[in-house]
């Protein structure tokens, strides 16, 4: 321990970078930032919000965490502790969220609350990862902190609980479920920004990259390779044909957070930009700035990564949009061709040149 360069002793020693003052505007996702600057820009939207949802067993949780786990302090879990204040520190929150160590084999960390943010990490995980590991993954729930995720978190969790309660009752989860849908899809992104805020924090992009691939694999480092499951995120995206890619989306489509290969390819796509770079050279929007934000160049922001992701993106109905927006010519003979594989078509009668499929006369079925 040392004394801070502002005097307040009892603060970890770090050589790390630390960034005063900084807006989680700095790293968030663009999709991610874009929804909360509109939801901050609403009078009274969190006050309402909080309101509404008194129904929540936010205090029960806290008592339960209390009752029935481990609280990481100096007596407890301390060099979690270290970690935890080490991250608070480099991204400058002003207040120490509490923080539990819950018994689950199952690696798993949050950040919940609607008052005021905590950070629950199971023994799994602390079992799993390493000290630098760790630092990245208490870094990303803080940078949850920072944005103001735990609400909206909470709130996911609760409604996801309340949709199975209700399943039962006809109808009675439709409309549950399609505000869990969207909450999804915006978590989902919120993750990407907490793993930016991670790597802020651990300012180790390997460490980063090893506590994901421990996530999908195991604590196995010696059988797996980062540059081997980097390729797999790669080949996640680019392999397949249309129907590959509505599966895909059907996959995603419960979960909360992406896939782990996925978090990790765009983990390093922005540790290696020039919006990190500028970030690690002291240049970053200040949360005092936070007031002025344009709704508007936020929402522009977010409109063109998604165009840029399409324009880049390798999975096939990415490469479909691209052709709908460019006005392919012949869409619809591209789309039965990038379904049907080889050009067979469903009647039997091949590609359409009069002599059958492949020339041979004959009519292939389309590949299961």
């Amino acid at each position: 321990m040392t004394e801070s360069p502002g005097g307040s002793a009892n603060v970890p020693s770090r050589d790390r970078r630390r960034f005063p003052g900084i807006s989680s505007r700095s790293y968030e996702h663009p999709a991610d930032r874009s929804a909360l600057v509109a939801l901050r820009k609403l009078s009274g939207f969190d006050t309402v919000f909080k309101t509404l949802s008194g129904l929540l067993p936010e205090r029960s949780l806290r008592l339960l965490f209390l009752s029935d786990s481990v609280r990481v302090g100096e007596q407890q879990f301390a060099h979690l502790n270290d970690m935890l204040r080490d991250a608070c520190y480099i991204l400058d929150l002003e207040k120490v969220p509490p923080m539990y160590v819950n018994q689950d084999p199952q690696p798993n960390a949050m950040c919940i609350g609607l008052d005021e943010p905590i950070i629950v990490v199971t023994t799994g995980l602390v079992e799993l990862l390493d000290e630098e590991e760790m630092r990245a993954v208490i870094g990303h729930e803080v940078g949850h902190a920072l944005s103001g995720h735990a609400v909206y978190r909470t709130i996911l969790l609760f409604l996801t609980n309340l949709a199975m309660k209700v399943a039962w009752i006809p109808l009675g989860n439709v409309a549950i479920m399609a505000i869990v849908t969207a909450l999804r899809e915006w978590f989902r992104k919120s993750e990407l920004s907490a793993d930016r805020a991670g790597l802020l924090v651990g300012q180790d992009l390997q460490a980063s990259m090893r506590g994901l691939m421990k996530l999908a694999g195991g604590n196995h480092l010696h059988e797996m390779n980062v540059d081997a499951f980097l390729k797999q995120a790669d080949e996640y995206e680019a392999g397949g044909d249309l129907r590959d890619s509505v599966l895909k989306i059907l996959n995603l489509l419960p979960r909360s957070h992406p896939f782990t290969t996925v978090r990790a390819a765009e983990l390093k796509k922005w540790a290696e930009s020039r919006d990190y770079q500028r970030i690690m050279d002291g240049h970053y929007p200040r949360r005092d700035e936070d007031k002025d934000t344009s709704v508007s160049d936020s929402f522009r922001d977010s409109a063109a990564h998604y165009a840029d992701s399409v324009r880049n993106s390798k999975d096939p109905l990415m490469g479909l949009v691209r052709d709908i927006a460019g006005g392919a010519g012949d869409l619809g003979g591209k789309l039965r061709d990038t379904v049907f594989r080889g050009g067979a078509r469903p009647d039997g009668q091949g590609n359409g040149n009069g002599n059958g499929s492949n020339g041979s006369g004959g009519g292939d079925r389309p590949a299961s």
